[in-house]
């Protein structure tokens, strides 16, 4: 199997300027609302399948590979242009993204195509899907490692938290959670529809151990993947600090792109300002 890429920061962030502007124009073309929310997460999902996970794409049903469960199943969009990157399947079929017939709905479909590994999207499950592959995993003395994303409007669901207190209660450090911590959800600031303060102390205080990151740094975001165990014979949590929108001057920050979709002319502009010299 093969294992962990090594690649280069500045390669690294290539590939997630390709990613957006993948994501632009899915979007654009396909008139598919959540634009926002899968430009905030790219940067993660690309640590994760350049870094952070052992996962060979021309094997990608091996029992032993390491899983990435994208619980914020809504920015499917962003899963669908990594893994397309990484190799998973061909760039081409971004193409049919949210059309009729199409394997990339969206939101993901369970093994539809190679590295979607569970249906999301119903927010609130993805956790409780992770936590049942890392269980199944240390019962078959697997060391396979399991990282979940979810999104910080995601935490307002009960069944996080009752995930998050069985992972620590059956030491399954081979767990790991990613908050992808934009600050919105769909109707307003996360802060101000239910109090996260403070996030990395609730984790920590469920029993993870926890870490707050950039969530545009591939540096930091590698290094946490990287260390994963780390020995504290928990789970653990990374609060990924990230831009709703990031990488377009227009978008970013501002919520409207939860659902808005872009014209050509902003889509040219957009397109512009991620092309990297």
């Amino acid at each position: 199997m093969m294992t962990t890429m090594e690649v280069a920061n500045s390669q690294l962030e290539r590939f997630a300027s390709k990613a957006r502007k993948e994501i632009v124009r899915m979007s654009f073309e396909s008139k598919s609302p959540h634009l926002g929310s899968s430009l905030s997460v790219v940067d993660i999902l690309i640590a994760a399948y350049w870094s952070g996970l052992n996962v060979d794409p021309e094997n990608p049903y091996d029992e032993g590979r390491d899983r990435l469960i994208f619980s914020k199943g809504h920015a499917a969009a962003a899963l669908y242009s990594v893994l397309a990157l990484r190799g998973f399947f061909s760039i081409d079929l971004l193409d049919t993204y949210a059309r009729e017939d199409t394997l990339l709905g969206e939101h993901p479909i369970a093994n539809a195509l190679p590295g979607l590994e569970a249906a999301t999207g119903s927010l609130g499950h993805g956790l409780s899907i992770g936590v049942g592959v890392a269980l199944a995993n240390k019962i078959k003395n697997n060391n396979a490692k399991t990282i979940v994303v979810i999104s910080d409007g995601e935490c307002n669901e009960g069944s996080v938290w009752e995930a998050a207190m069985f992972a620590p209660a059956h030491d399954l450090d081979n767990l790991m959670v990613v908050v992808d911590f934009n600050k919105w959800q769909a109707t307003g600031r996360s802060r101000e529809v239910l109090s996260l303060d403070s996030l990395e102390e609730k984790w920590k205080a469920f029993g993870w151990s926890t870490y707050e990151v950039n969530g545009h740094d591939m540096s930091e975001l590698a290094d946490a993947m990287n260390y994963f165990p780390d020995n504290s014979c928990k789970p653990i949590a990374v609060i990924a600090h990230t831009v709703k929108g990031k990488g377009v001057s227009f978008m970013e920050d501002d919520n409207n792109w939860h659902y808005r979709i872009p014209t050509e002319d902003e889509v040219g502009k957009a397109i512009l300002e991620l092309t990297i010299k």
